[in-house]
């Protein structure tokens, strides 16, 4: 479920990095432009919420984040995490 809306942060792109999810190299062959810190990008859910336990979840864009984000996350947690 990629359903955080969350705009991407260098801490965060050496996470899903270092988890083997990279993020950040281009991958032209499948126009993928690759991520840097201020893109917003839909996370999966269970990427975030892991994240979040390691301290370097990206902040929120909450009117961007389904609604469905809610069976794996707390509402709490994501306001704590939104953008302000």
């Amino acid at each position: 479920m990629h359903t955080v809306c969350a705009i991407m942060t260098d801490a965060f792109l050496i996470y899903s990095r270092l988890q083997g999810n990279d993020l950040s190299t281009p991958q032209p062959e499948v126009g993928f432009p690759g991520l840097r810190a201020g893109d917003r990008w839909c996370l999966c859910v269970g990427r975030w919420r892991e994240a979040l336990a390691a301290g370097v979840a990206p902040p929120v864009v909450l009117a961007a984040t389904h609604e469905e984000t809610l069976a794996v996350v707390a509402l709490d947690d994501l306001e704590r995490n939104a953008l302000a």
